[in-house]
């Protein structure tokens, strides 16, 4: 459908049910599956290299530890408190957050998945009462099968489907699930829901709102829609339509492929030599040629870059990068690490402490694409891959790797709390004693 038929609508939605599915507190949720003597204690989850604080447990945020907060600074109402730090584990939280999608397919043919812990479900054709006991069921499912707790909001748009979920988060009479069907349902939630927590607003469009009396959702759905278009555009008219219950966000069934994907990391310690440069660079190539494989994807360039700790005065400062094209588009580990090897060799200049290092490629697209003259021989180069694939899931990451990745790594993220892989290592999976 056009925007301009859209826009033109005058009906609304209200017998289209759209579902957002959010697990709450999903890092510190993981960490209390296996661990069950973590549940009510306070949990918080850290950044890469141990850096910042970026998952909290409620119990946690109630302690005044704040997102996104260096870790040392918090450091001392976190002992205090006995709060149970953990290093990032992506292993187990990924396989965590494709269990609770795998479940949540079972309950939907539409299923959009949006992050790593938030999902929108199609569920049209239910009355109220129905559908109130429906997403109570899938709440009991998901935390029985999988272990996480979810909040599920309902609505007629995507908009007010996450202004459900935050008062079923965070209003305690919901009990997990709030559903918006009826105007006055709608209008008090629009009440209750402050501008800036409006998807699609955010603070600078908030700020500017406020200089207009427009404090919460309902005040900024009663405005003339004329002004909106005028004033926000394109973005803030469909948020005003999504508030009237007007679905100008549709279900994205299909995902769109990327555009680019990058692996980048954090130094543990500051590394001056070529060679250690060299070790990060292989791996970071060979990791993010492992992703868009995953994905059927294949490059057609890339760039490399390298940057010192901007925040060390004290230290001489350098960053570089270099745009790199690959002789034919591949997601050949081999292939991409080789040139990968070239770019930081060219944007490498000894005498500076290095702190971070990555790779980016672009220019992605589907695997099946028409093959060029100079193409290389793919069939062989995917059969190499694909064993060197299923050897490294059977038998865990790394098991078969290219050698200028390297063996000690001095440089490698620094992880002192991380819990065990208990899906995806068979040496870490849980031992029951009877």
């Amino acid at each position: 459908m056009s925007y301009t038929k859209l826009l033109n609508r005058n009906h609304n939605s209200v017998n289209q049910s759209i579902a957002l599915i959010d697990c709450n507190n999903f890092y510190a949720s993981c960490e209390r599956i296996f661990n069950p003597k973590l549940i009510g204690k306070p949990i918080v989850v850290l950044s890469n290299n141990d850096g910042c604080i970026i998952a909290r447990s409620k119990e946690a945020k109630k302690l005044g530890i704040k997102m996104g907060e260096p870790y040392f600074k918090a450091k001392n109402i976190i002992e205090k408190n006995d709060v149970k730090v953990f290093s990032s584990n992506y292993s187990l939280y990924g396989d965590i957050s494709q269990r609770v999608m795998e479940t949540l397919s079972s309950f939907s043919s539409e299923v959009e998945i949006y992050s790593i812990d938030e999902a929108f479900l199609g569920l049209n054709g239910f009355e109220n009462y129905e559908l109130n006991t429906y997403c109570r069921h899938i709440r009991q499912i998901i935390k029985r099968w999988v272990g996480i707790p979810v909040s599920i909001g309902v609505g007629p748009t995507k908009t007010l489907s996450k202004i459900a979920n935050h008062l079923a988060k965070k209003q305690p009479e919901y009990k997990g699930v709030c559903i918006l069907k009826n105007k006055i349902e709608i209008k008090k939630a629009l009440e209750l829901t402050s501008i800036e927590e409006v998807w699609g607003i955010g603070r600078r469009l908030s700020l500017f709102l406020k200089k207009y009396n427009i404090h919460n959702a309902y005040q900024f759905s009663q405005m003339d829609r004329g002004w909106i278009r005028k004033n926000m555009g394109v973005v803030g008219e469909k948020t005003y339509l999504e508030l009237n219950s007007v679905s100008c966000l549709e279900l994205d069934l299909v995902p769109s492929d990327k555009q680019s994907c990058c692996v980048s990391r954090s130094f543990s310690q500051p590394i001056e030599k070529l060679f250690d440069l060299e070790e990060s660079i292989s791996t970071y190539g060979s990791r993010v040629s492992e992703k868009i494989r995953e994905e059927g994807l294949v490059a057609e360039s890339m760039s490399i870059f390298v940057l010192t700790n901007h925040f060390n005065r004290r230290e001489k400062q350098y960053s570089n990068s270099i745009k790199l094209h690959l002789p034919f588009p591949t997601n050949n580990s081999i292939k991409i690490v080789k040139r990968a090897l070239e770019g930081i060799r060219k944007i490498y200049r000894p005498g500076f402490r290095y702190k971070k290092a990555g790779i980016i490629l672009y220019g992605l697209s589907r695997h099946n694409v028409t093959r060029g003259l100079l193409d290389y021989d793919r069939d062989t180069s995917d059969r190499i891959m694909n064993t060197i694939d299923n050897i490294n899931s059977r038998y865990g990451s790394s098991t078969l790797k290219i050698a200028s990745e390297g063996i000690e790594k001095i440089w490698k993220m620094k992880r002192e709390n991380v819990s065990p892989c208990y899906t995806t290592r068979f040496e870490e999976l849980v031992e029951v004693k009877a």
